[in-house]
Formats: C-alpha cells, sequence, structure tokens
C-alpha cells in the first residue's frame, strides 16, 4: 500500500513515504530535530529511501520560509543524475565489455581528489575537453564574483575538475532498458569547487548561530536568515553551484557518448533525455505559499516530469514520471538509500558477496568498492513500491558496466 504516513512528532509535521522499508532511529531523531525549527511550512516529506545525513537526513524535502539551511542542502551541492537513450541494441554489445568500461574510464577523470593537489587524480591531467572549456567561459564570472565577495570559498579545480566524476556512490553506467536499448547514466555533482562552497557556508553559518546566541537541537541545523549578509551570498554561491554541476554532467555524457561512437560509428541518440539535481534548493510555490524548497537526497516529480531513480551496483534504476503529488512538495527518492554506513559494509561483506551481487555487470570487484556493494543499499523493488503515488515507472533499467571513482 502506497501513501505517507505521519511519524510521531511533538513539534512539527513529518509525512514519511516509508511503508515497508527500514528507517533507522538516527534518522527518525533528525527528522524530528528539523520539523522543530521555527520556520518550516507547512511539514517536512520524507522519501522510502531516507537515512542519516549531516544535519537533515538524505532523502527528505523541507520547505522553509524566511531563511536555509546550508547543510540540509550539504556540500555536494547540484548532485544529481542524467540519462540518455542511444540508438545502439543489445545484441550489437561484444561478450566482453571490459574494453568499453576501460575506454570510459580513460575518457573521463574519475577517483580521489585532494583539494586541488598534485595528487588529484579526479581531475584533468591535461587540457580539459573543448566543451568543458566552453561551459567554463560562461560559468567563470559568476564564480570570480562569488570568491571577490568570499575568498575563503575559492577553490582551485573549476575548470579542471569541470566534467570529472569523484568517487564515493558517483558512477558512469552503460544499462539496457526492457526492449533492449542502451541507455547511458550517470551520477554526479558541482566537485571540489560546490564542496568548498558548502563547507564554507555551513562553518559561516555555525559561527552566525554562535554569534546570535541562537541554540539549536543539532549544531548543523545552523541557517542563514533571509536577507542577512550570509543568505545573499549562499543563494548566489549555491545557484552557480547548481549550474556547474548541470555542466559537469553534460560534459561527462559527451566524453562517454564520443567513446561509445569510436565503437558505433552510427550512433544517435533519441529524444529521451533526463538531467536532474538531488541535492539542491530552490523557488517553489507549495500550499499557497512562495517557499525555499531544499531537496537532499530527492528529485523534483511534478506532473509529467521525467526524473532517475537509480538503484545500486548490480541493482535496477527507473526512468520515472512524476505524478505532482502535492503533499510530497511534487518530490520522490533519489535512489535506493544506503541500509548500512559505509564502515559497516565494509565490517559485513567479503569481494566474493560483492562479486556475486554484481555478476553480469562489468565493474569494479576490488576491496575499495565494498562499501558501495548492491547489499549495502536498500531493496530497490521496496522503495518503488513506498512511492507508487508519487511516479509511474517509464523505463527499467539495468547496467552491464558501471565505472565508479
Amino acid at each position: 500500500m502506497s501513501g505517507f504516513e505521519v511519524i510521531e512528532s511533538d513539534a512539527g509535521l513529518i509525512k514519511a513515504w516509508t511503508r515497508g522499508v527500514q528507517v533507522e532511529d538516527s534518522a527518525r531523531a533528525q527528522l524530528r530535530n528539523v520539523a522543530s525549527l521555527p520556520f518550516i511550512h507547512k511539514h517536512i516529506a520524507v522519501m522510502p529511501d531516507v537515512h542519516w545525513g549531516m544535519g537533515a537526513t538524505v532523502g527528505s524535502v523541507i520547505p522553509t520560509v524566511g531563511a536555509i539551511i546550508p547543510a540540509a542542502v550539504g556540500v555536494d551541492i547540484g548532485c544529481g543524475m542524467m540519462a540518455v537513450k542511444t540508438s545502439i541494441r543489445a545484441e550489437r554489445l561484444p561478450d566482453s565489455l571490459a574494453d568499453l568500461r576501460g575506454a570510459i574510464e580513460a575518457a573521463v577523470p574519475h577517483g580521489r581528489t585532494d583539494n586541488g593537489g598534485r595528487n588529484d587524480v579526479g581531475a584533468h591531467r591535461g587540457d580539459p575537453p573543448a566543451l568543458a572549456t566552453r561551459k567554463w567561459a560562461a560559468l567563470e564570472d559568476g564564480y570570480k564574483a562569488i570568491v571577490e565577495r568570499d575568498p575563503k570559498a575559492a577553490h582551485p579545480r573549476g575548470l579542471g575538475h569541470l566534467g570529472t566524476l569523484g568517487t564515493g556512490n558517483h558512477f558512469i553506467e552503460l544499462c539496457l532498458d526492457e526492449d533492449g536499448a542502451l541507455w547511458v547514466m550517470l551520477h554526479s555533482g558541482s566537485r571540489g569547487v560546490g564542496n568548498r562552497f558548502g563547507s564554507y557556508f555551513v562553518e559561516r553559518a555555525k559561527r552566525d548561530m554562535e554569534r546570535w546566541f541562537i541554540h539549536l537541537p543539532d549544531k548543523d541545523l545552523a541557517y542563514f536568515p533571509e536577507g542577512s549578509e550570509g543568505f545573499v551570498s549562499y543563494i548566489r554561491a549555491v545557484s552557480w553551484a547548481q549550474k556547474y554541476a548541470l555542466a559537469n554532467r553534460e560534459v561527462m555524457m559527451d566524453q562517454v557518448l564520443a567513446v561509445l561512437r569510436e565503437a558505433f560509428p552510427d550512433l544517435v541518440t533519441t529524444d529521451v533525455a533526463v538531467n536532474c539535481h538531488h541535492n539542491y534548493v530552490t523557488q517553489e510555490r507549495h500550499f499557497g505559499k512562495d517557499v525555499w524548497l531544499t531537496r537532499k537526497g530527492a528529485v523534483r516529480a511534478g506532473l509529467g516530469e521525467l526524473g532517475i531513480i537509480p538503484g545500486s551496483m548490480g541493482a535496477r534504476s527507473y526512468i520515472v514520471r512524476g505524478k505532482g503529488n502535492p503533499e510530497s512538495f511534487c518530490t520522490c527518492s533519489h535512489g535506493a538509500g544506503r541500509a548500512m554506513s559505509r564502515a559497516e559494509a565494509k565490517r559485513r561483506f567479503t569481494l566474493d558477496d560483492h562479486a556475486a551481487a554484481t555478476a553480469g555487470v562489468e565493474c569494479r570487484k576490488d576491496a575499495d568498492v565494498i562499501d558501495e556493494t548492491p547489499m549495502a543499499y536498500k531493496d530497490i523493488d521496496a522503495v518503488m513500491a513506498a512511492q507508487a503515488d508519487l511516479v509511474e515507472i517509464v523505463h527499467t533499467l539495468r547496467q552491464v558496466v558501471c565505472v565508479k571513482g
């Protein structure tokens, strides 16, 4: 049975699409903390992939009036998904996809970054792709205006990270849909520069709370009141980072499609393409009022709008169409959601477990990706069932290649 249930809270209303999905106690505590804030509009909405996050849970929708919480947006500002359908059919793929994975890994920088230092393997090592240079030219003036106002928010790899993947749960995948068509799907955000913006403004908001003697149930819920100097600076920075994140995904997609065209010169892309954030803040109108709506690990699902809900390595992913449910603030989940911490996954699962769970997928099978193994995530089928009144499934995708940082 779909539909929301109410999580008990003494201070504010919490509506959760979590029937049949586990919600850990730490996440419930965070939800109550957020709901208790005086500037929440109506209620907070909780998606079925909800789990603990910094300040606010991942998988929550937070409508505010007169304030924004930087930690609720998070430090991976504008993180999201992009998917493109191609003309290539399953039967044309080679028996071994190892070379294709290797070519994608060579084309798109991925892996650990170290704040722009010489060991930053996740950055472009030579000249960035031409598309990245063009995108940066359109973004550079906005970046300069932000760091002129807040020099400590500067990051040295604005152009160097544009069109790069990163680490953690970021990925590039080749998938097949129910009809055997090949899709390219990828997941990343605003990279080092967005992380720097997010971290800087979270700490700045905390200092403001201390200076104004404002006591919060969690210091990571520090906020900027609308109209304050911090608010104005943050809105400028977060809006820019969201544009950068969109551009980052577009550059990576261009690079991956170029790799595929080397193998399949006749490849064309169809008119089905989605590029959506799932960590961001925007202005929307809900329940008769203009609000600042923060989606942390959540995707806009307005009536008829397409979105992407990925599974984990080895699990199904979905292209969905929103039903525009007003109770969820027109939102759905952003994925399966973690069922356990990265440390717990590494303690619990072996390489053999991971190899079995990712059988049939050309991907890394080493110890460094155990924390991303499918068993570390919630059951995507249960997550989709819990939000049946938020989205309808348009395409079901299964991974055949997965590139991780």
